[in-house]
C-alpha cells in the first residue's frame, strides 16, 4: 500500500505538523495536501534543525506555514484546538550537538513535547497524536535484530531526551486517554533532507557529497551493518497510524528486509551515480564513544498492526535521493 493510498483517507481533515518545514514533516504535508487535508505546518527554522522554505516550494499556496517554536505554550493552543491529527516531528536529531549543548537538546526534546501534550490535553484531548521516535533510544544492540522489547540504554543526551519524550507520549495516553503513538525511525532519507552535514543521518552528508564531487568518508573499517527507511515509507507508517485504532499507545519500529554494511552502501551508491570515491577514517573520538555498532531493526509489530512494510528498495530509493540534489542541490548546499 502506497503513502498516497492512506493519504486518500484523510481528505477534509484538518492536520497540524510540527516540525513541517523539515524533511518528514514536508514529505508528509504533500501526501496530505494531495489528498485534500488542511494542513498547518509549525517550524521554528532554527539553522541548524533541517527547515528549508524550499521543501514547500511546490504547495507553499496550499498549506498554512506558522513560524514559531513549539517550546513556547502560547504558540500551541489555538493550533492544536483547531487540528483532528498532530503528527509530532519538531526535534533535535543530531547526537553530537546533543553531548555539546545538551540544554538546548533538552528544551527541544523534552520541554517542547510536554508543551504540546499539554496543549493537547487542555484543547483537543481527542486529536491523535503520533510522535517521532528514534532508534537512538536502544543505545548498542544487545541483540540482533532490535525489536520493542530490545532494554532502551541510550549512549548519547540525544537517545535519552528522545526517550523521555516518547514516555511523556505514551503517559499522556495511559493516564489522560489521548490517542497517541510512537514510531521509532531509522535512518530515514530521500528527497527534501538536510544534506549540508551529518546532523540528519552520515548519508545526507554521502548523497552531497557524491553529486559534488566529494570523496565519500567512512569512519571505522566499514563493516557496520544498518537497515535504511526511504521516506515515503516512512510518511506511510506515519498515516497508517492514525489510521489504526490498535496504534494507540503503542510503540513501533520502523525498518527495513535489506541490511548491508557501510563499505557495500557506498560501493552501491557510487554504482548509482555513475562514479566516484571514498575514504576508511579513524572514528574521531567524539563519534568513537557514543557509536552504536551494528543496528538494525524488527518492524513484524509495524507489520503485524499496522499492515505496514517498506515498499521502496535501497536500488530505488538511492536513484531518486541522487536524482533530487543533481537537479535541486543548490537549495540544501551550505550557502542556501
Amino acid at each position: 500500500m502506497s503513502s498516497a493510498d492512506v493519504a486518500a483517507e484523510f481528505e477534509g481533515k484538518r492536520i497540524l505538523v510540527t516540525g513541517g518545514l523539515g524533511f518528514i514533516g514536508s514529505s508528509l504535508a504533500r501526501e496530505l495536501v494531495f489528498a485534500g487535508a488542511d494542513v498547518v505546518l509549525v517550524d521554528s527554522l532554527a539553522p541548524t534543525y533541517g527547515g528549508n522554505r524550499f521543501n514547500i516550494a511546490d504547495i507553499e499556496d496550499r498549506v498554512t506555514v506558522n513560524v514559531a517554536d513549539i517550546r513556547d505554550p502560547a504558540t500551541l493552543p489555538n493550533l492544536v484546538r483547531e487540528s483532528d491529527v498532530v503528527f509530532n516531528l519538531a526535534g533535535q536529531t543530531s547526537h553530537l550537538d546533543s553531548m555539546r549543548d545538551p540544554f538546548t537538546d533538552l528544551e527541544i526534546n523534552c520541554r517542547s513535547q510536554l508543551a504540546l501534550l499539554e496543549a493537547c490535553r487542555q484543547n483537543k484531548p481527542e486529536a491523535t497524536v503520533v510522535f517521532a521516535g528514534t532508534r537512538q533510544v536502544y543505545g548498542r544492540p544487545q541483540y540482533l535484530p532490535v525489536d520493542e522489547r530490545h532494554p532502551v540504554v541510550p549512549v548519547d543526551v540525544n537517545g535519552i531526551n528522545k526517550s523521555a519524550g516518547e514516555w511523556y507520549h505514551l503517559l499522556y495516553a495511559q493516564v489522560y486517554g489521548l490517542p497517541v503513538s510512537v514510531l521509532r525511525l531509522t535512518n530515514t532519507y530521500g528527497p527534501r533532507m538536510r544534506v549540508r552535514d551529518a546532523r540528519q543521518t552520515f548519508l545526507g552528508k554521502w548523497l552531497h557529497a557524491l553529486v559534488t564531487g566529494d570523496e565519500l568518508v567512512i569512519f571505522g573499517d566499514g563493516t557496520q551493518r544498518r537497515d535504511f527507511t526511504f521516506v515515503d515509507d516512512a510518511v506511510c507508517a506515519f498515516l497508517l497510524a492514525v489510521r489504526s485504532e490498535r496504534a494507540k499507545g503503542e510503540v513501533f519500529n520502523l525498518g527495513d528486509d535489506r541490511v548491508v554494511s557501510l563499505l557495500e552502501l557506498a560501493e552501491l551508491l557510487i554504482k548509482l551515480n555513475g562514479g566516484g570515491s571514498f575514504r576508511l577514517e579513524p572514528f574521531p573520538p567524539d563519534r568513537l564513544a557514543i557509536d552504536i555498532g551494528d543496528y538494525y531493526g524488527d518492524f513484524r509489530k509495524a507489520s503485524e498492526l499496522l499492515g505496514w512494510r517498506p515498499a521502496v528498495s535501497l536500488e530505488d530509493g538511492l536513484a531518486r535521493s541522487l536524482a533530487f540534489y543533481r537537479e535541486h542541490g543548490r537549495h540544501y548546499w551550505d550557502d542556501a
